[in-house]
């Protein structure tokens, strides 16, 4: 495969939430937002400007592309912070060795379901393919807590990211949109008009529609 044809990183996200959500955006090419997708559309904005900046024994990259040919996953990192540390890894543009360490910006607060960790975590394996080296923690900063979470990217996690990348990779070759129960996630969900949820829980398809159309 091409680097071009890898899916984003970003997907892991929806997937972990809702395989039927990923597959409409990702396969199907569509989309919706709601009051909470367009605050995390406006404040995650603000962290695209690619740049980089040297504090003393920091520098900070902003909008760092990241690839994975073991995940055949792409992805934009938020932030990718590397300190300065006997056990980090030579830079091109900077005298001494530097421990990359993923940092992704998120609107609200800390989750109970791995949708961000898994994202960051797939960020740093592609870090570690990309400059040969391990990571073994990043942060998730969320802005209405305005605090830094430090994710650990054990081997639980790791593994979870890698069979999740694979099922997304066999279901966008087949082209096939997983079909899903309704739940109470889907209130939240901006694609549930798109999505119809309910429909599979009918049992005359026909019938459905058409009250759906008067509607």
């Amino acid at each position: 495969m091409n680097e071009d044809d890898y899916l984003m990183m970003s997907g892991l996200q929806h997937f972990d939430f809702c395989r039927r959500q990923w597959g409409l955006i990702h396969i199907e090419q569509q989309w919706a937002e709601n009051e909470l997708t367009a605050q995390g559309r406006v404040e995650h904005g603000r962290c695209d400007d690619a740049s980089v900046e040297k504090r003393k024994d920091l520098i900070i990259v902003r909008s760092m592309r990241v690839v994975s040919n073991r995940l055949k996953l792409v992805g934009i990192c938020d932030v990718v912070e590397f300190r300065a540390s006997e056990h980090g890894i030579p830079l091109t543009r900077f005298d001494g060795t530097w421990q990359p360490i993923p940092v992704e910006y998120k609107h609200g607060h800390s989750k109970t379901i791995d949708a961000d960790r898994l994202q960051l975590c797939a960020q740093a394996m592609a870090l570690e393919e990309m400059l040969v080296c391990d990571i073994s923690h990043g942060f998730l900063f969320y802005r209405e807590t305005n605090k830094r979470e430090r994710i650990d990217f054990t081997q639980e996690l790791r593994e979870k990211v890698a069979s999740m990348a694979q099922e997304m990779n066999g279901f966008f070759s087949r082209g096939w949109t997983p079909k899903v129960k309704a739940t109470s996630k889907c209130k939240a969900c901006s694609l549930a008009d798109i999505c119809l949820p309910k429909l599979y829980e009918k049992s005359n398809v026909a019938a459905y529609i058409g009250e759906y159309l008067k509607e």
